[in-house]
């Protein structure tokens, strides 16, 4: 639904400006910027969240059960979701369900897992942040927008910041690995253009969408899961709270926000937001095991943390100078 600016200066955000032209009163840009870096900081704290999965997986949960910890952060939240919402998907919106789940959470959860398990934290989060760099690339073909080579550069130099914080000399480079990470990657990075494609139905919510993608995506996990993992033996306490973190807050709260910063947000800035799940990881482990940062690793954090907020702003377009403003008798050729 659209909506013509008003003309009063009582009530409308936009005034004429010289020349009869309209422009944007004072306030109105600051107001928008506000909103903006509200609803960023916001979605931004999904990616935050998803940085604690890995000390919550290996100090919380069972062992050796990769596929199982994926459903039980999926299938529960997306119960959950349709519970407190009482929202089905309708008409086209089946499908269009099935696939987001299965490309954010069916699919890229146990691949996730798999790459956790043949590669060291550290490239697995390498490839993991390289997400940015797909989600540029992608929105050419799938959203028909222009290349923004000043994200595509921020990406990889996000990419380089991560890398310098988490890679170690005992990085290695198992194929299993590599593959499962680098589809992974593709998986989610390909789910969040079509996510920003496909928006949602009129007057469904952010937690209608994420109970769909994640209930489809826990539907999508549960055969494989009871036919290659199965149910971990001697659930205790502290899985159990693992499991209601990565359920609650990692799916259910962090993918809310998630698909609504999606949704307001430009898509190329947003994935940028997910290098900080790298990042806190790191910095858990700083606060949690004792670990310290070298030099290296405080400036790869730098650039990553720069990279992230340059990609929130895009260079203004260089605006045509008009004739008029040119001195007389020199032309603009």
């Amino acid at each position: 639904m659209t909506s013509t600016p008003q003309t009063h200066s009582a009530t409308g955000s936009a005034h004429p400006g010289p020349g009869g032209t309209r422009s944007a009163r004072p306030g109105a840009d600051t107001g928008q910027g506000r909103r903006r870096a509200g609803i960023t900081l916001l979605t931004a704290l999904a990616p935050a969240t998803w940085g604690t999965t890995y000390i919550v997986t290996t100090h919380l949960l069972p062992e050796g059960h990769p596929l199982f910890a994926a459903l039980m952060r999926a299938l529960p939240a997306g119960l959950l979701a349709l519970l407190l919402t009482r929202t089905l998907p309708w008409g086209h919106w089946w499908w269009k369900a099935l696939v987001l789940g299965t490309l954010n959470i069916g699919a890229f959860f146990p691949l996730l897992f798999l790459a956790a398990q043949h590669l060291p934290g550290g490239v697995a989060a390498t490839l993991g942040a390289a997400q940015p760099i797909l989600v540029a690339l992608l929105v050419v073909p799938v959203l028909g927008e222009r290349l923004s080579r000043w994200r595509l550069t921020w990406g990889i130099v996000g990419v380089a910041g991560v890398a310098m914080v988490v890679l170690g000399p005992e990085a290695g480079l198992d194929p299993l690995g590599i593959a499962a990470g680098l589809l992974g990657t593709a998986s989610m990075g390909l789910g969040v253009v079509l996510t920003k494609r496909w928006g949602r139905p009129p007057g469904i919510s952010s937690l209608t969408l994420a109970g769909w993608q994640l209930g489809a995506g826990g539907l999508v996990l549960l055969v494989p899961t009871l036919l290659i993992d199965g149910i971990p033996a001697g659930i205790d306490g502290p899985a159990v709270l693992g499991y209601l973190w990565l359920g609650l807050v990692g799916g259910l709260l962090a993918y809310t926000l998630w698909f609504g910063g999606i949704r307001r947000l430009p898509v190329t800035a947003t994935a940028l937001l997910g290098l900080l799940s790298p990042l806190v990881a790191a910095g858990v482990g700083v606060l949690l095991a004792g670990e310290t940062f070298t030099a290296v690793q405080l400036l790869g954090f730098a650039l990553a943390l720069a990279a992230m907020l340059a990609g929130q702003v895009a260079p203004r377009p260089r605006i045509a100078l008009q004739r008029t403003s040119q001195p007389e008798g020199n032309p603009i050729p």
